[in-house]
């Protein structure tokens, strides 16, 4: 199993900044394909960005490609998640995920989640 922690939220105003990081611990953290969803108050959790094993392919929804870079540092067992040009639409509550299948968008691909850090843009 991996654990995983959440860190690096908090409240911006819209067109800010923010980087959230996921510290894993337990396995080999490069045996998994990670990614971020977030969920928004009253709504599902949603597929925000994934990357592969070895960094070598990334995906993104679409509400945030081109605002949001997701990257990894499997060195130091971390996930990252750069996060600009925020819009209030983008308040949720944003988890990591670890998996042991390939770049996928679905909750169900993936085993292991953090618990999860609160990101508020404020407009």
């Amino acid at each position: 199993q991996v654990q995983l922690v959440e860190s690096g939220g908090g409240l911006v105003q819209a067109g800010g900044s923010l980087r959230l990081s996921c510290a894993a611990s337990g396995r080999t953290f490069n045996l998994y394909t990670m990614a971020w969803f977030r969920q928004a108050p009253g709504k599902e959790r949603e597929f925000v960005a994934a990357i592969g094993r070895s960094a070598d392919n990334t995906y993104y929804a679409d509400s945030v490609k081109g605002r949001f870079i997701i990257s990894r540092d499997n060195a130091k067992d971390t996930l990252y998640l750069e996060m600009n040009t925020l819009k209030p639409d983008d308040t949720a509550i944003y988890f990591c995920a670890a998996g042991i299948f390939g770049i996928a968008t679905t909750r169900e691909e993936y085993g292991f989640w953090g618990q999860g850090t609160q990101v508020t843009v404020s407009s």
